[in-house]
């Protein structure tokens, strides 16, 4: 009869691994079966039963576009001071949807999947990675919802390449910044709950510290220099305003008075580094917190 334990002794030390060591954000490619299988369960689970369904999806940003089209389009006369301001504010909208779905739901992920973090080991990282992606996936309907609008501006006719990449260059910063920001503040929320109410007054500004609303060029009237590159090297203004050249500009005249935020291609990015700087400081803090997830949970 062999002993088990000849064969333990036959294998090198090295081909050991000590149970449960993270490898950060790299195991959502490994364990990218059961990211698959969170998104899915995300997805299918958001308006379970739901009447509505899957039309919620439209009807929270019909809302707000309604309300911010009403108060300041029309009581504050931004209708007439930006041609299309309709297209203007709805594509500035969906941008700013993305970031808030994504970077809320991955601050509370961890603490949402107690149950799973308290009995298995898997990386922590999946669950804020799969609340960005589900946040990704309740966008799409919203920007197909934009782009049949535009559609009937005759936005086609003059759509361009750089509009085309512009679209997808601000979907991926805006969702690189909220995993980022999503690391971070949801390792945090573990130990800390206050950090949900964080999240809740920068979500609240964010809309309102980006040109969604208003044209950036009110902001540059206002601001020094110095203070307005940092307003427009926020990631989301950056991202807004690639939407604002891909949806809004083609089926807007050429105007000497609106034009276009200067440097926005050296801007984008700038802000890509700024976005991956993010994730790789909220994942730091992310490993340096996890250990401890079981126990304060």
């Amino acid at each position: 009869m062999i002993d088990s334990r000849d064969l333990f002794d036959a294998v090198p030390r090295s081909q050991f691994d000590v149970p449960g060591r993270s490898g950060g954000l790299l195991d959502v490619f490994r364990w990218h079966y059961l990211l698959r299988l969170l998104v899915r369960t995300g997805v299918t689970t958001r308006y379970r039963n739901s009447v509505l369904g899957w039309t919620w999806s439209y009807v929270r940003p019909a809302a707000q576009f309604l309300v911010f089209f009403i108060v300041l389009g029309v009581f504050l006369n931004l209708n007439h001071g930006i041609p299309n301001y309709a297209i203007y504010l709805f594509s500035g909208i969906v941008v700013i949807n993305l970031f808030s779905e994504g970077f809320k739901n991955a601050t509370t992920s961890i603490v949402n999947n107690a149950a799973l973090v308290r009995k298995v080991y898997l990386p922590r990282q999946l669950f804020a990675v799969s609340a960005v992606i589900v946040a990704f996936v309740h966008f799409l309907p919203q920007v197909a919802l934009l782009v049949i609008v535009c559609l009937f501006f005759g936005w086609i006719a003059n759509l361009t390449v750089l509009a085309v990449l512009a679209i997808f260059a601000g979907m991926l910063l805006i969702m690189l910044f909220a995993l980022g920001l999503g690391l971070l503040f949801g390792a945090m929320n573990v130990r800390f709950r206050d950090a949900e109410n964080i999240v809740e007054l920068l979500l609240l500004l964010a809309t309102w510290a980006s040109p969604v609303l208003y044209y950036w060029t009110m902001v540059a009237d206002v601001l020094p220099g110095w203070l307005l590159e940092i307003y427009m090297l926020n990631p989301i203004t950056q991202a807004v305003e690639l939407f604002h050249f891909a949806f809004w500009n083609p089926i807007t005249p050429d105007s000497a008075e609106l034009p276009l935020p200067p440097m926005l291609a050296i801007n984008t990015l700038w802000t890509y580094l700024i976005a991956i700087a993010s994730i790789l400081i909220g994942q730091a803090v992310f490993r340096r917190l996890e250990g401890r997830f079981a126990q304060d949970l």
